[in-house]
């Protein structure tokens, strides 16, 4: 494709005191970097970003005080002391020749820490902490710390601040009457309560003068009961404009909202619809957000007059060069998000430095570097599955000789069975884009081979990384042999039919999947805005507060009775992602599909599976199915190993050769990289 195919994107947006290069906003993301004294890992991480044309990056949110933190000693912006260290994140940028403005986030009670403070004594539902409430002289220290904030970020070098008041953070909370009970000037009335946000907008702007980008993440949908109506919304948006803001963002939903927002579910660009609704109101730049992962989709939206700017938060973790290759017609190189919030959102709640699972050098540019070989020397790599692809790119980026087998006609392994998943169809574009990066590179592919021993010893391979995946877990249950007994991988793979009455042995993320592909006729939701919307009961905020219908979320009719089994007690699907996990649960409960932990499996015979609970094998039960389906975990094929290191050769086992729990793909791919620039 050719630049102009993106000439909406591509196009710088005058600000009047400075000028962005393009219409892309590298969108806020706690990564884990911003927390500690030493900045050199964030500074090279947004300095590849600038690198790759982003038009201006927002940071991961720092507080304005203590009381802010998101988590004990988390990243701060208070003191001339923190503003030294970031210089290096801001040189970093600028030497890039882009432009960055710093998050202020104040956590309010969702932060995790005894010290939270919100306008009223209210506990979160997602923390453990109740928050103290601020008196009126505490209103004013609170908006006092927000200004030194920003005057602080404009000593440290940067262009400007976003400050965030979306998502159910502290400004958020003043706005909502649900969490704003106060009685003083900041409570009462929606006039009251959103003179904090105003007042800390109008004193900022006086306190860094008028050339400095001042973004305001304003939540349009808040996705919550008792939330803002429409007509306060756009109240609010005029007085920000009136009191000095640059950019207005777009922020969707709280973080206790019980609707997803950008999980891969989510259809692309499902909220640009909502930034519309702004248009006409302001006269500033309106940045529209979530699941906007594809230069084609961002150009639409600014061609169709949805926003002025896109904000693209975990495309530019999935690919530094995102603009870069966009603009020099390289779109279909680009590497792709595929929002499984595996290695970003899930290692931030769990406390880990994020990356992401289609690129592991994500937030560990200083330490997973790929440095070019001394010595050419000749890799086999067996499976053309997520580990070996990575593996293989990482090689031949280096200069080794690479050979890349597969008894399979195409690359992928596995990861086609994920793409039939309902919700899980941008694995397909996760597939072309290896595809595409295989042939681009100098791996040397070998389809259709199932290469053995004696060829890899024959053809004097210096060293051999194995990848040849699982095999289903035999479960060992009594009648497993019957006909009507299939694996994931008969159903998934080999598109055998199934009955209209199927119990699933497993509960783990295969399982999960096979339920949700099962349930499924026609179509997925993911792929039709307004069945989403329907099924997850986000309405128009204009006739109901908060976007948030009163009525019940439309129920499906499953294609067929599902019930979903594991031998553990407890809540099936535990082990699923910690921001996904719910929304998974969530979907098949609206399918009707029954949840069964602490069964023992007693038999599968003509008429179904027999199942007992407890270690006294109590309550013995048939359920009545057609088809039996065996999700029991994985095993590592290994047969190559031992011949080839009797022979000699040096092997390494890679993803699920090495480690057969579930189907790791995050895990793979990192592996695969890591393995391949340490040898």
């Amino acid at each position: 494709m050719a630049a102009s195919a993106y000439p909406h994107l591509l196009e710088p947006l005058d600000l009047g005191f400075t000028k962005l290069r393009n219409r892309t906003l590298m969108g806020s993301m706690h990564t884990g970097l911003e927390d500690g004294k030493d900045l050199t890992k964030l500074a090279a991480y947004f300095g590849e970003r600038a690198r790759g044309g982003v038009g201006l990056i927002v940071t991961g949110g720092f507080a304005p005080n203590f009381q802010g933190w998101v988590k004990p000693f988390a990243g701060q912006m208070s003191s001339k002391a923190h503003a030294e260290r970031h210089k290096v994140v801001t040189k970093a940028v600028h030497d890039e020749g882009g432009k960055i403005a710093m998050q202020i986030l104040h956590a309010g009670r969702y932060a995790y820490h005894p010290f939270s403070v919100a306008p009223s004594r209210i506990k979160s539902p997602i923390t453990p902490f109740t928050p103290w409430p601020l008196t009126t002289r505490g209103v004013e220290s609170q908006i006092q710390d927000f200004v030194n904030s920003a005057v602080m970020a404009r000593e440290a070098g940067y262009d400007g601040v976003e400050i965030m008041g979306s998502e159910g953070y502290f400004i958020n909370e003043f706005l909502c009457a649900h969490t704003n009970k106060r009685t003083d000037k900041w409570g009462g009335s929606y006039e009251n309560r959103m003179q904090f946000p105003v007042e800390i907008v109008r004193r900022t702007r006086e306190a860094v003068g008028k050339d400095f980008i001042l973004v305001y993440r304003i939540s349009m949908l808040d996705l919550v009961p008792g939330g803002q109506s429409w007509e306060e919304v756009v109240q609010l948006a005029k007085a920000l404009e009136k009191a000095g803001v640059t950019i207005l963002n777009t922020g969707i939903g709280w973080h206790e909202a019980r609707v997803p927002t950008i999980a891969t579910s989510v259809p692309r660009a499902a909220f640009a619809w909502v930034t519309k609704k702004m248009k006409g109101e302001v006269s500033i730049p309106l940045v529209t957000t979530n699941r906007i992962n594809r230069p084609e989709v961002a150009e639409e939206l600014l061609a169709g007059g949805m926003a002025d700017m896109v904000s693209m938060a975990r495309p530019f973790l999935a690919d530094p060069e995102f603009v870069k290759k966009a603009a020099e017609g390289r779109a279909d190189e680009i590497n792709h998000c595929i929002a499984c919030n595996q290695a970003c959102l899930d290692h931030a709640f769990q406390n880990k430095v994020a990356s992401c699972l289609v690129n592991p050098r994500a937030c560990h540019e200083t330490e997973l570097v790929y440095r070019p070989t001394l010595k050419r020397t000749k890799v086999a790599v067996v499976g053309a599955g997520a580990a070996g692809i990575s593996a293989s790119l990482v090689l031949a980026e280096r200069g080794f000789d690479v050979h890349l087998f597969d008894a399979a006609e195409k690359v992928g392994g596995q990861l086609h069975m994920a793409a039939t998943i309902p919700g899980k169809e941008e694995f397909h574009h996760m597939l072309a884009y290896f595809e595409r990066q295989l042939a681009l590179s100098s791996v040397k592919q070998h389809l259709g081979v199932r290469v053995d021993a004696e060829r890899l010893t024959g053809e004097k391979f210096d060293h051999v990384l194995l990848a040849t995946g699982v095999a289903p877990r035999n479960p060992r249950i009594p009648g497993q042999e019957s006909p009507k007994v299939l694996s994931y991988v008969d159903v998934l793979r080999h598109k055998k039919p199934v009955g209209k009455r199927v119990a699933i042995i497993g509960a783990g993320g295969i399982g999960f999947d096979v339920a949700e592909y099962l349930a499924h006729e026609g179509p997925s939701p993911s792929m039709n805005l307004e069945a989403w919307l329907a099924e997850w009961g986000v309405v128009d905020p204009a006739t109901a507060p908060g976007g948030l219908s009163k009525e019940p979320p439309k129920r499906h009719a499953p294609a067929r009775e599902i019930a979903l089994f594991q031998r553990k007690k407890g809540k099936l699907g535990a082990g699923l992602g910690k921001t996904t996990g719910w929304i998974h649960r969530a979907s098949l409960q609206n399918f009707g599909v029954k949840m069964i932990g602490g069964v023992n499996y007693e038999r599968i015979d003509e008429r179904g599976l027999h199942v007992s609970f407890g270690e006294k094998r109590e309550r013995p039960t048939l359920f009545e199915v057609d088809n039996v389906i065996l999700c029991s975990g994985q095993e590592p094929l290994r047969e190559l190993q031992a011949p080839l290191e009797a022979k000699g050769v040096k092997v390494t086992l890679i993803g699920g050769a090495d480690e057969a729990s579930e189907l790791d793909a995050k895990r793979a791919i990192d592996q695969g990289a890591r393995v391949a620039a340490a040898l």
